[in-house]
């Protein structure tokens, strides 16, 4: 690693980034510019940048990236239908390509040498941030402390914080949490045994269904083009709408799942993971895919959203085949605009009734009663042509049983 003169830090303010930025200037010498990012955490961020500032940064950023993460992340990632693993939503993943990209921005805006990060040699958020950072600003160099430093856990932090004056924060964590306006994770604590069931601490989103309304609510979802773009009948913009819809859906319940996942980097991990938001709108974008997408289309499309969702998880956002997939997706949603009803009641979300201007349901074919454009003897024909080949093989394994 050649001779870095500054480095742009992604920082919370909390302990480890505190000590993070702390630790490199007394390690590289070199001057530290923040970065904090605003992503519709509904954190209270006020007071981040003279934080950053009193520990030693030479100057503190603090980004309002709400709607551009919902708009140029959340939305196509949803328009893809993507979800890793068959439940996962991607909350955090979908994230870290937006703070690399901010962080290259500001690396070259302030003629950075390197960018650094705290995520853990363990997690996912390394490979995420790094791939990202290799995309788009390759002559960077990557700080990355947690690999490198001798601190073993939490009490070495706090030790090195108190020598260094940095405050501490006030109460123990139970959890390493994420949240942004598309989730909030929840790992460690009771949940590094996978026979342990969550403790109610772990609900902030949603609540417990048991205490959620007796009563079900509806709301309808706006879409055009795959994106929703009104809830109730109100045009939000792609940020308000899913901060608005959070608090409905996380009033029911709606969008906690507990999982075990395969990590990237080669390990089982057990989260927690609160989206009602995002629940609420991956069920009525599927449902109004059904009455819209042609069923080739569809099909192809859902052939290709584990690939999709990988490139999310692992961290190839601004890789060649996830814009290759993108372009695919985005010609699957040209008609993918109407309204959804989805049922709210006791941390189910159902889709109830869709209609669309592109519909391809037609009630003349469909119907149970007399119509005048399907002949039911057609089926007879159908049904002959695709049972030759069930029949061929029928044969042979009878002639090979013998």
């Amino acid at each position: 690693m050649s001779k870095i003169n500054k480095v742009v830090l992604a920082y919370s303010g909390g302990l480890d980034t505190s000590v993070i930025l702390k630790w490199i200037k007394e390690n590289y010498n070199c001057d530290v510019v923040t970065m904090t990012c605003d992503l519709g955490q509904e954190e209270d961020l006020s007071g981040v940048d003279e934080k950053a500032l009193k520990t030693g940064a030479v100057k503190a950023y603090v980004e309002d990236l709400r709607e551009e993460f919902a708009k140029d992340f959340v939305f196509p990632m949803m328009r893809s239908g993507a979800i890793y693993e068959g439940r996962y939503l991607l909350g955090t993943s979908i994230a870290r390509p937006l703070i690399a990209k901010r962080m290259v921005e500001i690396a070259r805006a302030e003629n950075a040498d390197a960018v650094a990060h705290g995520a853990t040699g363990k997690g996912n958020d390394q490979v995420r941030f790094e791939l990202s950072v290799m995309s788009l600003a390759p002559e960077l160099q990557v700080i990355a402390p947690w690999r490198t430093w001798d601190f073993k856990g939490r009490q070495d932090l706090n030790n090195y914080a108190e020598k260094h004056g940095i405050p501490l924060p006030t109460g123990a964590k139970h959890y390493s949490m994420d949240r942004n306006m598309l989730h909030l994770s929840y790992e460690s604590g009771e949940l590094e045994d996978p026979w342990e069931e969550a403790q109610s601490g772990s609900y902030t989103l949603c609540s417990q269904p048991e205490k959620a309304p007796d009563e079900a609510e509806y709301v309808t979802i706006d879409f055009e083009k795959g994106d929703p773009v009104a809830l109730n009948g109100e045009k939000l913009s792609p940020a308000q709408l899913i901060l608005k819809l959070n608090k409905i859906a996380g009033k029911h319940g709606v969008g906690r799942i507990d999982i075990v996942e395969n990590r990237f980097v080669g390990m089982k991990a057990r989260g927690v993971y609160e989206t009602p938001a995002g629940t609420v709108l991956h069920i009525a974008h599927r449902d109004l895919e059904g009455i819209c997408l042609d069923r080739e289309v569809m099909h192809l499309r859902d052939s290709l959203i584990p690939r999709y969702a990988a490139c999310v998880y692992n961290g190839f956002w601004y890789a060649p085949e996830r814009e290759a997939l993108q372009a695919l997706i985005d010609k699957s949603q040209e008609r993918v605009t109407g309204t959804v009803r989805v049922k709210l009641f006791k941390g189910h979300a159902l889709a109830v009734a869709r209609k669309s201007p592109y519909s391809l349901f037609r009630v003349d074919l469909a119907t149970f009663e007399e119509d005048s454009v399907y002949n039911q003897a057609d089926a007879v024909g159908f049904i002959r042509l695709n049972g030759w080949r069930i029949q061929g093989y029928a044969k042979d394994l009878v002639k090979g049983s013998k």
